[in-house]
């Protein structure tokens, strides 16, 4: 067996037992307690606890990112456990659990509010001592609160209720049983932010640093939650569009780019505008005024949707004309079929893009094209290094938000290999039930994706099972880009 699940309280191993797959022992209350063995396998330690905060209620779970007392102990897995519960509709707080050798209560507790700790128990710490590093995995249901003590009347109702709860956690536990283990985790390299990211960043930063908070950012600088809440929390304000900010106010534009009808908005509302579209966005942008010049039709291979796609076509809106694959391509209408040109969104899926210019093609003999591929260098790299890892991964894990479309990229260029591959916004957002069986597993980030969600991914992967990580790389990225003058 490759885990270790269990409880301190037979009242614990009751509410878990008839509703678990997996084994539950029972280690016996306090610092007394003990695992049955010492085989080095990954422990889950399930059972009750009082809350330090206010923000805690009793029936809510507690999933710590590290218990301390007899020592510190990290529970690496917590993230996944945190959010497989979440799934099911569990209240779920993380943080840290102290554990002390006696219950804790009146002015005990009150003593040890503001400690840091969100919870305390009486075992979880104790037992870390016969568990791999980081390998231990704590769940814990709240029974009593600092404004509902245990002493008191309702004590027997909060307890069922605690137990209740601890019982629903129970196939997320199955889970986390059937996901342990050793495994190889591959890494893609390149990967996460490329130079254009990069730089929309910094110019905010610097914007935020030299002009002062707040700086009005029209949409998503780029196109992950993380970024956009971490520039939130430095000042940064996001609006969907240029009227939303404040006459004289500062705007940044995004790295996807916009159309002159947005940069005109901006000037009636006089604002300083500080441009942080891609240098390779504005390329395109360049290329369809170039085309449109000539009176051609500018065939816009992209995605019809996206922020990129909008502000390229509004470069000359009467002229370009959207296509999404080769199935529009080979049915898109044109006025002179003697004078067509074609660009592409540089976030898009190298073969695809290329099936679809392919088609243009055939179709349109004359048909001018880029001096150079619109197709996004880091773009190309993070396809081709994804690519090497899914011929030896069970499964491909891609770092990024919902809405970034290299990240959805990445993941069709996988599953067009005949492997799984998943698209998740952070470590939480992993599935466990994907883990179970997979013991080589892939991982990679888009271009908008930072790096330490890599790093924080990787560590709750070791919570499971030792992991053995190895680089796969294809290429080395060092293009820099300049900054904004406006910033420099």
């Amino acid at each position: 067996m490759t885990y270790r699940v269990c409880t301190p309280l037979r009242s614990e191993q009751a509410a878990l037992g008839r509703r678990l797959d997996a084994t539950v022992v029972r280690t016996g209350r306090g610092p007394k307690g003990r695992l049955p063995d010492g085989r080095d396998v990954p422990t889950l330690v399930a059972g009750l606890a009082g809350a330090l905060i206010d923000e805690l209620r009793p029936g809510d779970l507690v999933v710590p990112h590290e218990v301390s007392g007899a020592g510190v102990f990290p529970c690496n897995a917590g993230p996944l456990l945190a959010g497989a519960l979440r799934r099911e509709g569990l209240r779920v707080h993380t943080g840290s659990i102290l554990t002390r050798p006696h219950v804790v209560d009146g002015m005990d507790r009150v003593a040890l509010r503001g400690c840091g700790a969100v919870a305390v128990d009486t075992e979880s710490a104790y037992l870390g001592n016969a568990v791999p590093h980081g390998q231990l995995a704590v769940v814990r249901a709240v029974v009593d609160t600092p404004a509902q003590p245990l002493l008191r009347p309702g004590t027997v109702w909060r307890g069922t209720n605690a137990l209740r709860a601890l019982g629903r956690a129970a196939p997320v536990i199955d889970q986390w049983a059937a996901a342990t283990g050793e495994r190889d985790v591959l890494l893609a390299a390149p990967r996460s932010f490329c130079a254009g990211v990069e730089r929309a960043i910094e110019t905010v930063e610097r914007a935020l640093e030299q002009l002062g908070p707040p700086v009005h950012v029209r949409r998503q600088i780029v196109h992950n939650s993380h970024v956009v809440r971490g520039l939130e929390r430095r000042g940064a304000v996001f609006v969907e569009e240029v009227d939303d900010v404040p006459v004289g106010g500062v705007v940044v534009l995004a790295a996807h780019g916009v159309s002159p009808e947005v940069r005109l908005a901006a000037r009636r509302r006089h604002l300083r505008v500080v441009d942080a579209t891609c240098p390779l966005v504005t390329k395109v942008h360049s290329e369809v005024r170039r085309f449109a010049d000539r009176g051609a039709t500018v065939v816009l291979v992209g995605h019809h949707e996206h922020e990129e796609v909008e502000g390229t076509r509004g470069e000359a809106p009467e002229h370009v004309v959207v296509v999404s694959d080769a199935q529009e391509a080979a049915r898109v209408a044109v006025p002179d079929p003697d004078n067509v040109a074609y660009v592409m969104q540089t976030t898009l899926a190298a073969d695809e893009a290329q099936e679809a210019a392919s088609v243009l093609r055939q179709r349109f003999p004359s048909l001018a094209g880029p001096r150079k591929d619109d197709i996004c260098y880091a773009t190309t790299n993070r396809q081709e290094a994804v690519r090497a890892v899914a011929r030896e991964a069970d499964l491909v894990l891609v770092l990024g938000s919902a809405n970034s479309s290299n990240s959805h990229r990445l993941v069709e260029v996988v599953e067009a290999d005949g492997v799984e591959a998943h698209l998740v916004e952070d470590a939480e957002s992993v599935d466990l039930r994907w883990l179970a069986g997979a013991r080589r597993v892939g991982v990679t980030a888009g271009a908008s994706a930072p790096p330490h969600l890599v790093d924080e991914l990787l560590t709750c992967l070791s919570g499971l099972g030792r992991i053995r990580v190895r680089e796969a790389s294809v290429t080395e990225e060092n293009v820099q880009f300049q900054l904004p003058k406006e910033v420099v």
